[in-house]
């Protein structure tokens, strides 16, 4: 039996097989898109990122016979453990071989760690937080991911629920196509309708003057809708600052709405183009030129990612988020839009499955954040 190890990465030569891994992993699957590269050191703590202030990461890898085969991260954010009074840690940024003796050893390493320090509920994958690319692919395999969503093969749920896993939340990606807007419900018109009539709402895309401002709205506004739902941490202010500094150069303004009430901005949608073809094609490499090719000739981009659609809690109930789409579907086929994926929605989040089903959206990709220990079945 070939021996196996599983070691924290420690050395910089050992942070580039944890990054390599990936690579050598996918080699020859079309649906894989590689991460950004300076983004992926960032998260996983090889370079700064504002996430650190308030998590903890550490990095494993696993080779066998020298040769590197797996890897992990442990995480613990304190956050989470403050807001939901828990001690729970997650586990990320997850790649393996199909070897249950690999991924289970890279497990036992994350549970070692969290119980010297008295942790011993985990939650993952997420990469590092929700907040950021989250979730374990577990239904359609058969096409690529959109931007910032993830990918992995099949046989990893085996792996992860075969070390006593289970399931805790589905989240899911919904597709919809632009032929698909002649079927729209006509309930949906007369709530934009109302909507509208009843709150005098303005609506108006990303001010290019006020460009990062406006995006630090969009991004307090997620916060601030978002603090009910299941497993979810704000952003710190440091982490909207920098999310702010890199979506300014990935955000198209006429791709984004927010809705006015009394000038004050209380919901706000923002549209991504899949960049991920152009990912692919330098490589998950933004520097020397990788960032001019990423960025130049957008209108050539057909395909978007609708983010989140976020209302500010006191008018949620009131179809702020139907009025906020409702504006931006024009504009997506004014620059040439043939798709959009609705990701990520949990399945917990009733209302809105049933908003995009009525839609004629299409459920086309699963994915799973999963506890451990597993979940006591009702």
């Amino acid at each position: 039996m070939p021996n196996l190890l599983i070691k924290p990465v420690e050395s910089h030569r050992e942070q580039k097989q944890f990054m390599q891994l990936a690579w050598d992993l996918y080699r020859g699957d079309e649906n894989w898109i590689p991460p950004l590269r300076q983004n992926l050191k960032e998260l996983v703590g090889f370079r700064p990122h504002p996430f650190h202030d308030v998590a903890d990461v550490r990095t494993w890898i696993a080779l066998r016979d020298g040769q590197v085969c797996g890897r992990i991260a442990g995480i613990i954010n304190h956050v989470h453990n403050e807001k939901y009074h828990e001690k729970r840690g997650f586990f990320g940024f997850f790649e393996s071989v199909d070897d249950l003796q690999v991924a289970h050893g890279l497990f036992d390493a994350v549970r070692q760690w969290f119980a010297e320090q008295g942790i011993h509920q985990i939650r993952g994958p997420v990469n590092p937080s929700l907040n950021y690319e989250v979730g374990l692919l577990i239904a359609g395999f058969d096409s690529p991911p959109m931007f910032m969503m993830t990918y992995n093969p099949p046989y990893y749920a085996r792996l992860i629920e075969s070390y006593g896993f289970g399931k805790v939340q589905d989240l899911a990606a919904f597709w919809g196509h632009v032929e698909m807007l002649s079927t729209l419900d006509q309930k949906l018109e007369f709530v934009v309708r109302e909507a509208t009539r009843r709150f005098d709402v303005r609506l108006r895309t990303l001010d290019r003057k006020r460009f990062k401002e406006d995006i630090e709205t969009f991004l307090h506004i997620y916060n601030a809708s978002l603090e009910g739902t299941w497993g979810f941490t704000p952003l710190s202010d440091r982490e909207m600052q920098h999310m702010s500094g890199a979506l300014r150069h990935l955000i198209v303004p006429e791709l984004t709405t927010a809705a006015e009430v009394d000038g004050r901005v209380v919901a706000a949608v923002f549209g991504l183009l899949d960049y991920n073809p152009r990912i692919k094609l330098i490589d998950g490499r933004l520097f020397p030129f990788g960032f001019i090719r990423l960025l130049t000739r957008r209108k050539q981009i057909k395909r978007i990612r609708l983010i989140s659609t976020n209302v500010l809690p006191e008018y949620q109930r009131w179809g702020l988020g139907v009025v906020i789409l409702s504006r931006l579907v024009p504009i997506a086929l004014e620059w040439g839009i043939q798709e959009a994926e609705f990701s990520w929605v949990l399945e917990t989040n009733h209302l809105s499955y049933k908003s995009l089903k009525r839609g004629g959206a299409k459920l086309t990709k699963t994915y799973r954040i999963y506890d451990y220990p597993a979940p006591a079945v009702d």
